[in-house]
């Protein structure tokens, strides 16, 4: 199954949520993100094994204090900048956070944070740290970042430029930056190798099924998908491909 959604259709879903007094804004893609506040945000909720995309906007100067999630995730920030615990999360970093690994916490600067989290199964929202430490299976820590290299040399002129952003592992965990040419095809890596995997468009457009779709938009290939055919829109394509891990039984 190939889930698309462009970043027109996402911006509808627009809400705002406060976290720590903090007024967060999101966009869903693919499934329903947790929200704050509600019954049943951050406890132990067992969710269905389907994906969950969202793109989070924390507010200037904002602090997302440290915590976990049980089901494994990337997150990719994409706009403004800022730290995930000590480490600089400048557009375009892409961080794996395997499930019941802690992380944070997440520090926005002056222009914000923006990133998608994109997950291969629901999650119920944060588990802060050490309120739920009594939800954390310890021993499972996996935690991998790549960053876009800004001084990266350009692809040949009519050629794909890769960029591998996260080598990938055994169990199929692979990232990587991919940049097409107008109305170049290419057949993506399989999303069998591993638990599935996100195709986000950082800039120009993904032509699928008569769309285009712009910046900021996101598609999820299950496993059963196989590898997926991309195709660039008339000014090229930047896109970024996060593949998760093989899930476990």
């Amino acid at each position: 199954m190939l889930i698309s959604t462009g970043t027109e259709t996402a911006k509808l879903s627009e809400a705002t949520y406060m976290v720590d007094d903090q007024p967060y804004k999101g966009w869903e893609y693919i499934g329903q993100a947790p929200k704050p506040g509600t019954p049943g945000y951050g406890q132990d909720v067992a969710g269905a094994a389907v994906p969950q995309a969202y793109l989070v906007m924390q507010p200037p100067g904002s602090v997302t204090r440290p915590h976990f999630h049980q089901t494994n995730q990337f997150q990719l920030f994409v706009g403004g900048g800022g730290t995930v615990g000590e480490t600089r999360v400048d557009p375009v970093t892409v961080q794996y956070a395997g499930a019941h690994t802690p992380y944070g916490p997440i520090h926005a600067e002056t222009s914000g944070v923006d990133y998608f989290t994109l997950r291969q199964a629901w999650d119920s929202g944060a588990k802060y740290l050490p309120a739920s430490r009594d939800l954390l299976e310890r021993g499972r820590f996996r935690q991998v970042v790549g960053v876009k290299a800004d001084d990266a040399p350009p692809a040949p002129a009519g050629e794909i430029g890769h960029e591998t952003l996260i080598a990938p592992e055994a169990d199929g965990l692979f990232a990587e930056c991919l940049t097409l040419p107008p109305g170049a095809r290419h057949r993506l890596p399989d999303a069998g190798e591993g638990g599935g995997q996100y195709h986000i468009v950082i800039s120009g457009a993904l032509a699928r099924d008569g769309a285009s779709l712009g910046p900021l938009s996101v598609e999820f290939a299950t496993p059963d998908e196989g590898a997926v055919e991309i195709e660039a829109g008339p000014e090229g394509l930047e896109l970024v491909l996060a593949r998760f891990p093989r899930l476990e039984g």
